[in-house]
Parts: C-alpha cells; sequence; structure tokens
C-alpha cells in the first residue's frame, strides 16, 4: 500500500509539473494579449523614422507599423500601429543598431536597447525612449524573446519624412 501511495505521489508530483510548465510555455499561443493605446499626435511632432515589422520565420510571426517620433516637447516615442505578433513568453521590445536583423544573432551582435516588457501581442501601443539612449544608433526595432533569447520579428527602420 505504501508503495502504491508513493507512486501516487511521485505521479501527481511530475504531472502537476509538466502540466504548469506546458500552460506557461503554450498558452500565449493561443492566449493573446490584446491593446489599444491612443498614439500621441502632438502639432510639432517629428516623425524621425518609420518601418514595418515582418516575419522572423514561420513560427514567429509580425506584422505592424513602427514610428520613432519625436514629440514637441523633446520626449521620443516607439509608436506601434496595426501591430500584431505571434504571442510567446517574456517578449520585450528592442532597439538595435543592426539595420536589418534576420536572425537571433543579428541581434546580439550589435548593440541594443529594450524599451520594455511588450504590452500586448496586437494593437497600438506606444513606448517611450530612455533620454539616455541616442535614436540615432539604431537602425531596427524587434520583438524579443528574453527567455529564450529567439528574434519574433524585426522591423528595420528608415529616416523617417
Amino acid at each position: 500500500m505504501k508503495k502504491l501511495v508513493s507512486v501516487g505521489v511521485i505521479c501527481f508530483v511530475v504531472g502537476a509539473f509538466s502540466g504548469a510548465s506546458f500552460w506557461y510555455l503554450a498558452s500565449p499561443l493561443w492566449n493573446d494579449r490584446i491593446v489599444n493605446e491612443d498614439l500621441v499626435q502632438i502639432e510639432g511632432s517629428i516623425v524621425l523614422s518609420k518601418g514595418s515589422f515582418r516575419n522572423a520565420d514561420q513560427i514567429h510571426r509580425g506584422k505592424g507599423l513602427v514610428n520613432v517620433v519625436k514629440l514637441s516637447n523633446g520626449r521620443v516615442e516607439v509608436q506601434l500601429s496595426e501591430f500584431e505578433v505571434t504571442n510567446g513568453p517574456d517578449l520585450e521590445l528592442w532597439l538595435s543598431s543592426h539595420p536589418n536583423p534576420k536572425t537571433s544573432s543579428d541581434v546580439l551582435e550589435e548593440n541594443w536597447v529594450s524599451l520594455g516588457l511588450l504590452k500586448g501581442n496586437i494593437g497600438n501601443q506606444s513606448y517611450t525612449v530612455p533620454p539616455s539612449v541616442n535614436i540615432g544608433q539604431y537602425h531596427s526595432l524587434v520583438v524579443w524573446c528574453e527567455q529564450f533569447g529567439v528574434l519574433f520579428s524585426p522591423a528595420p527602420l528608415a529616416e523617417g519624412a
């Protein structure tokens, strides 16, 4: 009887751990986080650069528009519109100095700065660029999975108009 209880407890613990791990890793694939922020359009704002997200590969897909905007108060924002990316754990938005990253190593071999956790994998959203960041040194924006070191979607940036 003790052996049966021991086996039952071990199976329960292994099952609970496996189930929790599966839920953590896989649930973002079917649970979207939708955000719909108002993107600031202040008179006197200047679009410094813009771009479009694209797929990193067949699994990590992205689309939408990026505008890097210098507001009339001097603050620089990265604004995402019509944005959608494959959801995943621990997604962040990074500025990268690589002009056209296609792989994770392209991003890691260059300078990058995190703008923080992605607010949502769908919808309009904006991120403030810290004043200490020289925005002219960064030529792309990427959605990055910090936990697994994987590129989800890059957006090469071109000078705005």
